[in-house]
């Protein structure tokens, strides 16, 4: 008799960025935060990363989000964040994501016009504004963490491309941020697979030159992320709009702009005097979609200007459903899974 292990899953996307949301199927994980579940998940059970983001069941280019009981009582519900590169302990599409799940599923009641709530991520609290009309959740606002500029037009020498000016912003995770007309690109999709090679080389280059340490967090691991920028087009007094492509090492360009990336340019256009505090940037993707980010306060801590900001994008839902997991199934590989699977459907 063979136990018949499932998960139950809401696929989303915020941008195109597919967020799989993971509303039950996992027993509780040990933690006194959602951060220590985080880190249980990553170092003694990341083999529901592995079987959600590779064959048999996803793609790399997805992410995925596990709903867990948040420990902040303000909290409704805390949400442990996974992708190709690893755990990053915020995301701005996922936390668009998580947001329109938790209303779509029920776990929050939707109510007419605008309501706010709390998440708790990897990073700690994240302010929710949601707009809902009709039943239909339109638009979701949430807390980008506070950004602030670590390098500013340093320059590399990357194989295969020559010099490389860039800068480094950290916004959730650190970003090398690059000029993509400087590098050839108009940031149109047929130029996707050349913009994931040149982000790989950069990033690359930058790993193996150098290391970053947040002033807070201290090390937080090699520089995963890339952001190519497009020229700036001033919309109005306090709005502006560019193309941006975020790309996720190893290999990956995200279909959307991405909230951490465009939380990364928020704090280096106020770093080089481009934005002030109010005004917005809507990031437009090599698939037309966007994300709007507002700078909403600027504040010193030791040596950085941190920018503090909001991210807003809407989310869609994809499908909602019930995977099975068959581990004798050749093709799905359960170490690391198996001990966190709740075990209680009737055999078949």
């Amino acid at each position: 008799m063979e136990q018949r292990l499932t998960i139950k899953l809401m696929d989303t996307h915020a941008g195109g960025d597919v967020s799989r949301i993971v509303l039950n199927g996992i027993t509780p994980l040990p933690g006194a935060s959602v951060r220590d579940q985080m880190h249980y998940l990553r170092d003694d059970a990341d083999g529901l990363r592995n079987l959600l983001l590779f064959e048999p069941y996803g793609i790399p280019e997805m992410s995925v989000d596990l709903i867990v009981p948040a420990t902040d009582p303000d909290a409704v519900a805390g949400y442990i964040i996974m992708e190709v590169m690893g755990y990053p302990i915020y995301s701005g599409s996922n936390t668009i994501c998580t947001a329109t799940a938790v209303l779509e599923a029920g776990i929050v009641p939707k109510q007419e016009g605008t309501q706010h709530f709390v998440l708790e991520s990897p990073a700690g609290r994240v302010n929710i504004e949601a707009q809902v009309e009709n039943g239909v959740v339109e638009a979701i606002t949430c807390e980008g963490l506070p950004s602030y500029i670590d390098t500013h037009l340093a320059t590399i020498h990357v194989p295969g491309l020559g010099n490389v000016t860039y800068s480094v912003a950290y916004s959730g995770g650190f970003y090398a941020l690059v000029d993509a007309t400087e590098l050839g690109f108009q940031l149109t999709l047929d130029e996707e697979r050349a913009l994931a090679e040149c982000a790989h080389k950069i990033v690359e280059a930058i790993q193996a030159e150098r290391g970053f340490s947040h002033y807070t967090l201290g090390d937080v691991g090699p520089l995963p992320f890339l952001h190519f920028m497009g020229p700036v087009e001033q919309i109005a007094d306090d709005f502006y709009r560019s193309r941006s492509t975020t790309y996720v090492h190893p290999g990956v360009i995200c279909r959307s702009t991405t909230g951490t990336g465009t939380s990364a340019r928020l704090a280096l256009m106020h770093h080089e005097g481009k934005l002030k505090p109010g005004d917005r940037l809507e990031t437009v993707s090599l698939r037309e979609t966007g994300f709007i980010g507002k700078l909403t306060g600027v504040r010193q801590k030791g040596s950085h200007q941190v920018a503090e900001n909001t991210i807003t994008g809407k989310g869609y839902v994809l499908a909602n459903s019930e995977i099975v997991i068959n581990c004798d199934d050749p093709m799905v590989e359960c170490s690391g899974l198996r001990h966190i699977l709740q075990d209680d459907q009737p055999p078949r």
